[in-house]
């Protein structure tokens, strides 16, 4: 991995960001109790999602809201935070931004996968099907798609470095998309109701369902961040091996 301030020319406190011996340590003191958090914050959100009133229309499969709509959201926040990463590899050449990067992209993919089933398991019910192709869950389908393509991209290449650039530029001009998916009901006519949180005027939501739901998206926002770290640290373990490896063949043949 590249010294960030090899890179800039100016030594400092960028330097100790960049250096993965230093973030395995930070990281490892955070980890648990990032995992804590999310226990402690989801616990209460699944409960009182499980004792929240029946809908008056959708009855009790209004319940996988709470697990649906965090998914989609983390869905989009992953590759957010994928975006905001590959600019820092494109324009600053942080070595752990390339970490960060690639470790977020499975979970994304994963979490956008469990949003595209939990809903369709929710639409069944209330809409009479179990997918439509409407804007909101093409733009969603797409975003997966990009996911798997993003992720067979990092792969292509034996060495993670010569990765990086392409693989920050397709984080970087895929971002176009969460814009899309979350206007996607106010552009075009789905199946998807408007807005009821996020909205100028307010949440539209009652309490009791609104309270459960911000809960949810809090705690599952946090297992994911425990989880980035994880799939960081692992990242950068992994790449430590392979430089190893690479350096006994190199002796080896010497």
């Amino acid at each position: 991995m590249t010294d960030i301030a090899a890179v800039s020319g100016r030594p400092g406190r960028w330097s100790v960001l960049a250096n993965p011996t230093r973030f395995l340590q930070l990281s490892g003191r955070v980890q648990p109790f990032a995992y804590l958090a999310a226990a402690a914050v989801l616990a209460p959100a699944l409960w009182l999602g499980l004792t929240a009133p029946a809908d008056y229309q959708q009855g009790d499969t209004v319940r996988i809201m709470f697990v649906h709509v965090p998914f989609a959201w983390l869905g989009m926040l992953a590759w957010t935070m994928m975006a905001l990463s590959g600019l820092g590899t494109l324009v600053w050449r942080h070595p752990i931004a390339d970490v960060s990067l690639k470790s977020a992209a499975p979970l994304g993919c994963a979490f956008t996968f469990l949003a595209m089933v939990t809903g369709s398991i929710w639409g069944r019910p209330t809409w009479g099907t179990w997918w439509e192709w409407d804007a909101r869950l093409s733009s969603v389908f797409i975003l997966f798609l990009m996911y798997l393509g993003l992720m067979a991209l990092a792969r292509a290449f034996d060495d993670p470095g010569r990765s990086a650039r392409p693989v920050a530029v397709m984080a970087l001009t895929g971002f176009v998309m969460i814009p899309i998916i979350k206007f996607s009901v106010e552009w075009w006519n789905t199946l998807h109701q408007p807005a009821s949180v996020m909205r100028a005027g307010g949440p539209t939501m009652p309490a009791a369902y609104l309270t459960p739901l911000l809960l949810s998206a809090l705690g599952f926002t946090l297992l994911f961040l425990a989880m980035h770290l994880t799939a960081m640290r692992t990242e950068v373990l992994r790449r430590r091996v392979r430089a190893l490896k690479r350096l006994q063949v190199a002796r080896g043949t010497d």
